[in-house]
Formats: C-alpha cells, sequence, structure tokens
C-alpha cells in the first residue's frame, strides 16, 4: 500500500521539473506579482495564491522555518520553496530558489542547519544547508525517495520514511513476464484511496548522521507489510524521538488484507535502538491510536486514541502514559472535543494542543495536574499548528476568506500577530467577502450553527441566487476552513450567497451531535439542511426562486438524496464524488469498516434492520423523482467512492431526461490537484450555476 498523501503527490508533480544531476533548471515557478483589473475573486486569482505551511520553530526559539507552494496554471504544476522569518516578522529569507520543490524542512537540534528533502539529485533525498541558504549539499543517498525526516534529540542520529518492497508482485513470480500488468488479487485491500496494491510500505530508518552525511541506515520495520505512517493521511506526527535519543515511537495498524479493511486498530509502539526490540504501548485500545510525543524529561508519552473500534470519526482522546508507574491515563474525559498538534511545556506539567469547538480551531492549554483546560485564542478562525516559541507561541491559521499565514500568539492575552503575510499584496486587491454566524432551529427543535457568507459590497436591497453547501465526511468539521476548491470567498465573488449548515454529524459541536448521523444519513441530516435553506430563504436579500445545493463526498451523497426529495425547492444541484447507489458503493470501497460503521452493516442482512433502512435511503432510490438540473463530477482514481458512482447518476439524470453534464477527470482522486484541472473545475461549476440560478436579462 503505497503512502500517497497530498503532500506526497505535489512532490510528485514538481519532481519531473527539476532535471537530474543538476543540470540545466527548467524555468522556476514562484511567488506572482498581480496587478488585478477587478476587486473580484477568479479562479486564476485563487491559484496564485501561495500556499505556505509546515511551520518549524528554531531550537532557540526566535525564527520560524516554513515552506510555501506556488503554482503555474500554462505548466500545470506547482514549485515548493522555503523560507525564514523572525518570531517578529522581521529578517525574512528566501532559502532556496529552484525548480525542483524543497520539502519537509527541518532544523538541526543545535540551529547551525537546516535539512530538508529535494529531488535535485533525481530521487527525494536529504539535504543540509547553512541558516541563509548557502552550502547546499546532498547528505543521504539511499535506493528510492525519501519521505519524511527528524533529526534525533542528540543531532548524532537522522530518522527518515521511505516505501520498500515486501509483498510479491506477478513479476517477481512469473520472472518471464516482466511486462504484464496483471495482479492476482488474493485478499482484500488491494487499493486504497487512489493506488493500488504494488508491494511497498513506508517504513521507518534509523541512520547516523556526522559531519553533514548520513550512512549505516537500517530499517526498524524490516519485512513488516505495514505502513507508518499511516494510509493515506498521515504525516511525520506520527513518528517521535525520546529526548535521550534511544528510542523512536510511532503508530502503526499492523493488520492486513481483510482484517485491515475492517478495523481502525492502530498503535503506539517503541522502538528501543539499544535493544532493537519493540513493544506496543496501547495493546488493547481498539480503536485508532496515533501522533504519540514524549515529553521533555522522556518520563512519560502522550498520545491520541479513540475508543470506538471501526469509527474514524470517534473523539480523541488526549493520554498520558508514565513510564516510573506504568499507568496511563485520559486527560480529556471531562473535554468533549479532539485535540491535535499537541506540544508539552517545558515543565512537563502542561501542554498545548488545538481543537475544533463550536465550528472554528483555536488553541488550548491543558494542565495535567487537574485537567483543567483553558482557550488561549477566540475568533472566527482556524488553527492549523501550534508550537512554542520565545515567549510566545506560534501558529498557522486560515479562515474562509483569507489562506494560511503564520502568525504569533500572546499566551496570557490570545492577542495574535501576522507575521508571515505571504499573500498580502493580493488579498489587499480583493474585496472580502462576509462571514456571518447565524443559529437556525432545526425541526427536533435544537440550535444549529449556520455559516452565511455574503458576496462582497453586499447590497441587502437585491436579491442573490443562493447554494445550500453540504459538507462531507461524513464528519468533517464545517469551520473556517480555506480550501482551494470548496472556496466560499470565490462563490460569493460570483454573486451567491452561501448557506452553509452545521447539520448533524459534523464535528466540533461535541459526541452526541457527531455520532447522529451514523446509520441515519437520510435521516435529520436532511432535514437539517432544509432547516437552514428555508430560514435563509426567508430573507428578502435570498432570491427563493434561484436556490441550488452543491457538495463533495458526503456532500455528493447528500446533493443527490435531496435531488429526490427537495419538493421543488431547488433550481440547480452540483454533486462531486458523491455516493449514488450505496449497495453498489459498498461493494467497491476501499475501507469497509467506514460502510460498516456509517450503514450498520452489508447490504445482504436482511436481518438487520438498521441496515437495511440505511440501503432504503440510498439517493438512487428516489431517482424517479429526479426532475432539476444536476452537474455531476467525478476523479477517475477515486477508490474510496469510485468512479462508476458518478456514471450510475449521470445516467440516470440523462435517461430521465434531466438536464445534466457528468465532468470527469481520469487523473485526479477524491481531489482535485492539478491546476488546469482545478480551472476546468471552477469554470464547470459556475458556468452550470450561472445557467440555471441566474435569470436571463
Amino acid at each position: 500500500m503505497r503512502k500517497l498523501i497530498y503532500s506526497f503527490f505535489l512532490l510528485a508533480m514538481v519532481f519531473s521539473s527539476c532535471q537530474q544531476n543538476g543540470v540545466k533548471d527548467e524555468k522556476i515557478i514562484g511567488k506572482k506579482s498581480l496587478k488585478l483589473t477587478s476587486d473580484l475573486m477568479t479562479p486564476e486569482v485563487l491559484w496564485s495564491y501561495g500556499r505556505l505551511g509546515d511551520a518549524q520553530v528554531s531550537p532557540d526559539g526566535k525564527t520560524v522555518l516554513y515552506g510555501v507552494s506556488y503554482y503555474s496554471i500554462p505548466e500545470n504544476k506547482s514549485n515548493r520553496e522555503l523560507f525564514t522569518i523572525g518570531i517578529d516578522g522581521k529578517n525574512k529569507i528566501q532559502l532556496t530558489t529552484t525548480a525542483c520543490g524543497e520539502y519537509s524542512a527541518i532544523w538541526r537540534p543545535d540551529g547551525k542547519k537546516i535539512l530538508y528533502l529535494s529531488p535535485a539529485s533525481g530521487s527525494m533525498q536529504i539535504w543540509e544547508m547553512n541558516l541563509d541558504g548557502s552550502s547546499k549539499n546532498q547528505i543521504s543517498d539511499v535506493d528510492g525517495d525519501i519521505t519524511n525526516i527528524i533529526f534525533s534529540p542528540t543531532q548524532k542520529q537522522v530518522l527518515f520514511t521511505k516505501d520498500v518492497k515486501v509483498d510479491k508482485q506477478v513479476v517477481d513470480i512469473y520472472s518471464d513476464l516482466p511486462k504484464s500488468d496483471g495482479k492476482v488479487i488474493t485478499d482484500l485491500m488491494y487499493r486504497h484511496w487512489d493506488t493500488w496494491e504494488d508491494g511497498k510500505y513506508s517504513h521507518i530508518f534509523i541512520a547516523d548522521y556526522a559531519d553533514g552525511s548520513v550512512n549505516n541506515d537500517y530499517d526498524i520495520m524490516e519485512n513488516e507489510p505495514y505502513d507508518t505512517p499511516l494510509m493515506p493521511f498521515g504525516g511525520i506526527e506520527e513518528i517521535t524521538w525520546s529526548p535521550d535519543g534511544n528510542k523512536v515511537a510511532y503508530d502503526c495498524k499492523k493488520l492486513k488484507g481483510k482484517a485491515y479493511t475492517l478495523s481502525t486498530n492502530s498503535d503506539v509502539y517503541i522502538y528501543d535502538l539499544k535493544t532493537k526490540e519493540t513493544t506496543n504501548l496501547s495493546e488493547g485500545m481498539p480503536g485508532y491510536d496515533r501522533s504519540p510525543l514524549f515529553s521533555t524529561d522522556g518520563k512519560k508519552i502522550a498520545w491520541l486514541s479513540m475508543s470506538r473500534a471501526g469509527f474514524e470519526a470517534d473523539k480523541d482522546r488526549l493520554f498520558v502514559y508514565d513510564f516510573d508507574t506504568k499507568m496511563k491515563k485520559d486527560h480529556t474525559q471531562n473535554f468533549d472535543y479532539s485535540p491535535f498538534s499537541m506540544v508539552w511545556t517545558p515543565d512537563n506539567k502542561s501542554m498545548y494542543f488545538v481543537s475544533g469547538v463550536k465550528a472554528t480551531f483555536q488553541i488550548y492549554k491543558i494542565n495535567f495536574d487537574n485537567d483543567e483546560i483553558t482557550a488561549i485564542t477566540k475568533g472566527t478562525h482556524d488553527y492549523h499548528s501550534v508550537a512554542l516559541a520565545e515567549n510566545c507561541l506560534i501558529g498557522t491559521k486560515v479562515s474562509m476568506i483569507k489562506p494560511a499565514e503564520i502568525y504569533r500568539v500572546d499566551e496570557k492575552t490570545g492577542a495574535e500577530t501576522e507575521i508571515s503575510f505571504e499573500n498580502k499584496e493580493i488579498l489587499d486587491q480583493i474585496a472580502p467577502a462576509k462571514v456571518e454566524a447565524r443559529w437556525v432551529t432545526t425541526t427536533d427543535n435544537k440550535q444549529m450553527l449556520t455559516w452565511v457568507i455574503y458576496p462582497p459590497n453586499f447590497d441587502k436591497t437585491k436579491k442573490y441566487p443562493t447554494l445550500l453547501f453540504c459538507e462531507g465526511g461524513p464528519q468533517s468539521p464545517l469551520s473556517q476552513f480555506w480550501s482551494y476548491r470548496w472556496n466560499f470567498s470565490i462563490m460569493a465573488a460570483q454573486g451567491y450567497i452561501v448557506v452553509a449548515p452545521n447539520r448533524r454529524g459534523v464535528l466540533t459541536f461535541g459526541q452526541e451531535w457527531t455520532d447522529q448521523i451514523s446509520k441515519d444519513h437520510g435521516g435529520q441530516n436532511m432535514k437539517d439542511y432544509f432547516s437552514a435553506i428555508d430560514d435563509l430563504k426567508k430573507e428578502p436579500f435570498v432570491d427563493e426562486n434561484n436556490l441550488g445545493a452543491v457538495g463533495a463526498s458526503y456532500g455528493g451523497y447528500s446533493v443527490y438524496w435531496l435531488a429526490g426529495n427537495h419538493n421543488k425547492r431547488f433550481k440547480a444541484f452540483i454533486s462531486h464524488d458523491g455516493v449514488f447507489n450505496s449497495t453498489a458503493e459498498y461493494g467497491s470501497t476501499d475501507e469497509m469498516f467506514f460502510d460498516d460503521w456509517e450503514n450498520g452493516g452489508a447490504y445482504w442482512d436482511l436481518n438487520n434492520k438498521v441496515a437495511q433502512n440505511s440501503y432504503a435511503n440510498s439517493p438512487h432510490k428516489f431517482a424517479q423523482n429526479w426532475d432539476t438540473p444536476i452537474l455531476i463530477i467525478h476523479g477517475g482514481k477515486d477508490f474510496r467512492i469510485p468512479y462508476t458512482q458518478g456514471m450510475e447518476a449521470f445516467n440516470a439524470a440523462q435517461l430521465r431526461g434531466v438536464p445534466s453534464e457528468f465532468l470527469y477527470f481520469p487523473s485526479e482522486n477524491h481531489w482535485v490537484l492539478r491546476p488546469q484541472n482545478g480551472i476546468l473545475w471552477q469554470r464547470t461549476f459556475f458556468n452550470w450555476l450561472d445557467r440555471w440560478l441566474k435569470p436571463k436579462e
């Protein structure tokens, strides 16, 4: 199961732009200096933003290291450069300027060098440079591509991950058939997310580091048919060193085939470099256990744990294990939300983390003496990370109207100061949308937070076509996220009001609210959608005769379901990568635990009333009611919800005589990642909406 997550996909995209062995570079894709002719965002402007991330604070706490990806629409690819900036926002330095892209940059523990990954030599290897970007040298030379790196705190060793061949494939069994592309499949999990099983797994390697060179690497997971980090979205936060450099903790789901596809049971393992032994720290804990983090004195280790096996949207509990007492404790029993991006305080008595609460993501601090949790930040935004710096915290933050930037946070006051300003030049030329939090009463008399996004220069005396946005997941948070596809600012800039309800099932409103969608996909959450749009359409500025509904993944399922049950509310639909036929999807998806949990079981279990009710509410069961124009979008490499779901829906619409289009991307997965495909997506999306929701002159 090859590890192919979003960041690694970007590496592959830009790899071809850098010729091997330092030969002449191609045109460098860098930051654009734009002079806009309009203050309204367009798809082209959206793809011109620098995409900032991976902020790393220096060992002395005074400087931030980070990367920014830039995209070229004509060249249909991206490039990533590295930067440093002082925590006061001064002394910004661009460290790299190449066509290759540089990734996973980290500080050496003494703060005197920076390590990073680059494909400049022909494969993804570890490079080292001075703090000003000078003296760049390749320091590793291993077979294959390195995907993550972490320094040992002692600076004597470095840890990296890469894919290794474990399982035999056809060519290994029949050496006389080297050109055959056939696959002999004998177990489940033969494909995952967007890649087919190829016999390779992401493993952890440890190597010596000395005199600017990485040598003597060895695989601590040798011959194990398992991935670390977890497939498909895991990252370097799932691996950590002990402070003395003698141990490595990591999480892994050590299951195969059918057992793997039916379970979420990952565990936290500790590898001892001296004894070469591996122990399971979370044995007997049935759900996801991940993201281990040693305390600064090495006496304790924290990690995140879900209690229910098979449920990927369960609450993440913050456990701490004491190596002296051999006791572990859940410190978030009274906190009904999920932490992530944890960092210990120097005295090990507290920890900072990020968590989503009521549709925003904030920085929190927990005191382990009494488990008291205090919010450090507040406001209409999403923090993605938090790190300790000199006398402050550093975090990356987004909102519905602003892409990621780096902020300095005063722990005592919560005051936030932007320091990166990567996209200021563009943002200063764009008229922002207005975002409003509105509480809507649902059919069962609950209060539901609904985001309403208004067009720039909104005029309440006018009427605007309005979109109901259906969130995916089904348990994804509908927070203040910034997306380069489902972007509320660009929807508003095209003259639409957007109604985004935090319907039953979304995260950040407590686990009870989240749990209520499972095994009830056609139930209360659909009523929540109607409550939101029916409430907003009463407003004089909403054109109730020109309403649309749009969404992806479970949001796409929702659109298909609404198309058969909306009672003439909507004039246009758009469904991206949605489930149309739940029975067919059950038989072709990758992670079976997901469908088993959400549907309550298999479609052939005729005595299972819960499961049978789920399949009875499949959107295709209501296709006979379809009478409203629908645009269907799907990616050919989407193995979570295979593209045949989109085909089924399009065929149904066509055969019923419903105006419909099918936008198909053979090279895309559950997302749309290539620039020109992204532009085509946006143009098709708004052409469809404009055609049906904007009255002709």
